[in-house]
C-alpha cells in the first residue's frame, strides 16, 4: 500500500476506536473487546487483502509502550508482597499452559505433538487489557490489579522465548536441559539489561530538566530498550517491562518531581490509549471466518486445555500453596481474588503477533493460526465481556485483604 493509504488507514482506525470509546461509555463492554469485535465485523464486511498486518507492527511498534506504560504505574512494594503468585503464573504458569494445551489438542485433533506444543506456547501468555479496565471502573483492590497486570507483563516476555524454543523444537530436537538453560538465560539478561537501561533513563531525566526532553527519554527507554534486547536475542517485552518498573518506582535522590511524573502520565496515558485501540482493531481485522471455520476442533480443544491450564496454576499452585503456609501466620489468598485470577487469562496481541511471524512452510500453519485466533476471540468475548460480573460476585470489592505469597 501507499503511503496516503497507509495514513488513511491509521486515521479511519482511530476514528473508528474514538467511535467505539464514546458507544462503550454508555454500555457494560470493555473497551478493548468492543474494538475486537469492531475490527471483526470489518474484516467480514469489507475484507482488505492489500492490507499486511505483520508481526513486527505489532510486536515492535505497539508492544513496547503498551507495556512499558503498564509497568511503569505497577507499585513495586505491592509487587513485592505478590510476587510469588505473579511468578508462579508467569513462569511455570506458562509451561503447563503450552503442556497442556499441546496434550489435550493432540489427543483431540490428532495434531502432531510439536506444532501443537507450538500452539500452546503462543496461546500461553495472558493480555489483561479488558480485565483491568474493569477493576479500574469498579475499584477492584489495587493487591489483585497488581497480581493480574504484571502477571500479563512478565508472562508475556517468558511466553515468546517459550514461543522461539518450541518453534526451533519443531525443526531441530532440543533437550529438555538445553532448552530449560536457554530459557533461564535469556529471562536473566533481558531483565538485567532492562534494569540498567531504566536506571540510566530515570538519570539522564535529572539532568534534562525539561518536561518534554523527560517524555522523549521515556520514549527512548520504552522502544529502545525493546530493540537493543531484541538485536541480541534476548527478550525485549522483559527488558521493556524492568525498564517501566525502574523507571515507575525509582526512589531516593532518583526519585523523579512531581511535575515530571504528571508530564509523564499524561503522555503515556494518551499514548497508550492510541496503542490499544489500534492494536485491538487489527486483532479483529485480521481474523477471518473462513480460518475459524477449519480450526473448530482445535479452538475447542485449545480452550478447554488453557482452562484446565489455568485452574492447576490458580486454584493448585497459588490456592493451594498459600493455605498450607497459613498455620504459619500468613493469610491464604481469599478465594474471591482466586476466582477474578482464573477468569482474568484472556488471550490478546501477543498472541496473533506470534501467530504472523509463524514460517510459510510451517507443517499445519494455517490450521494453528486459525486455532489461535479462535482462542483468541473466545477469552476477549467469553471472560472479556463478563469481568465485570464475575469481580462483583467473588466479594473482593467488600474489605479486601492483601494478597498473600503463596511460597
Amino acid at each position: 500500500m501507499g503511503s496516503e493509504v497507509v495514513v488513511g488507514l491509521f486515521v479511519a482506525l482511530v476514528a473508528i476506536a474514538v467511535g467505539v470509546a464514546l458507544v462503550t461509555q454508555r454500555l457494560s463492554i470493555p473497551f478493548s473487546v468492543a474494538l475486537v469485535a469492531a475490527g471483526f465485523a470489518l474484516s467480514v464486511a469489507q475484507p482488505v487483502p492489500d492490507a499486511r498486518i505483520t508481526p513486527d507492527l505489532i510486536l515492535a511498534v505497539f508492544i513496547p509502550g503498551l507495556v512499558f506504560e503498564a509497568a511503569y504505574h505497577i507499585d513495586l512494594d505491592q509487587l513485592r508482597r505478590s510476587f510469588a503468585s505473579v511468578a508462579i503464573l508467569a513462569v511455570p504458569g506458562v509451561v503447563i499452559t503450552a503442556a497442556l494445551v499441546a496434550a489435550v489438542v493432540t489427543a483431540a485433533t490428532g495434531l502432531e505433538a510439536s506444532l501443537a506444543f507450538v500452539l500452546g506456547a503462543i496461546v500461553c501468555a495472558t493480555d489483561p487489557v479488558a480485565t483491568v479496565a474493569v477493576f479500574k471502573q469498579l475499584h477492584a483492590p489495587k493487591a489483585l490489579g497488581t497480581v493480574v497486570e504484571a502477571e500479563s507483563l512478565l508472562n508475556d516476555g517468558t511466553g515468546v522465548v517459550l514461543f522461539t524454543i518450541a518453534l526451533a523444537a519443531a525443526s531441530t530436537p532440543v533437550s529438555p536441559l538445553d532448552a530449560v538453560a536457554r530459557f533461564v538465560a535469556e529471562l536473566a539478561v533481558s531483565a538485567a539489561l532492562g534494569a540498567v537501561s531504566g536506571l540510566v533513563a530515570v538519570r539522564t531525566m535529572h539532568l534534562a530538566r525539561d518536561h518534554t526532553v523527560q517524555v522523549m527519554v521515556s520514549l527512548v527507554a520504552a522502544y529502545g530498550t525493546y530493540l537493543v534486547a531484541d538485536s541480541i536475542h534476548m527478550s525485549g517485552i522483559i527488558a521493556t517491562v524492568v525498564a517501566g518498573i525502574v523507571i515507575g518506582n525509582a526512589g531516593g535522590r532518583f526519585a523523579l518531581p512531581a511535575s515530571t511524573t504528571e508530564a509523564l502520565d499524561t503522555v503515556w496515558e494518551t499514548l497508550a490509549f492510541l496503542l490499544t485501540a489500534v492494536v485491538f482493531l487489527l486483532i479483529g481485522v485480521v481474523i477471518t471466518p473462513a480460518q475459524l471455520a477449519v480450526a473448530v476442533p482445535v479452538i475447542a480443544a485449545g480452550f478447554v486445555g488453557i482452562s484446565a491450564a489455568r485452574a492447576i496454576v490458580v486454584y493448585g499452585l497459588i490456592g493451594a500453596g498459600s493455605r498450607l503456609l497459613a498455620p504459619r501466620g500468613r493469610a491464604a489468598v481469599p478465594a474471591g481474588y482466586l476466582h477474578v485470577m482464573f477468569w482474568a487469562g484472556l488471550r490478546g496481541a501477543i498472541a496473533v503477533a506470534l501467530v504472523l511471524s509463524l514460517p510459510a512452510d510451517l507443517p499445519q500453519r494455517q490450521l494453528i493460526a486459525g486455532g489461535v485466533y479462535g482462542i483468541v476471540l473466545i477469552t476477549l468475548l467469553l471472560q472479556g465481556t463478563t469481568a465485570g460480573w464475575v469481580v462483583r460476585r467473588s466479594g473482593v470489592l467488600v474489605d479486601p485483604p492483601a494478597v498473600a505469597r503463596p511460597s
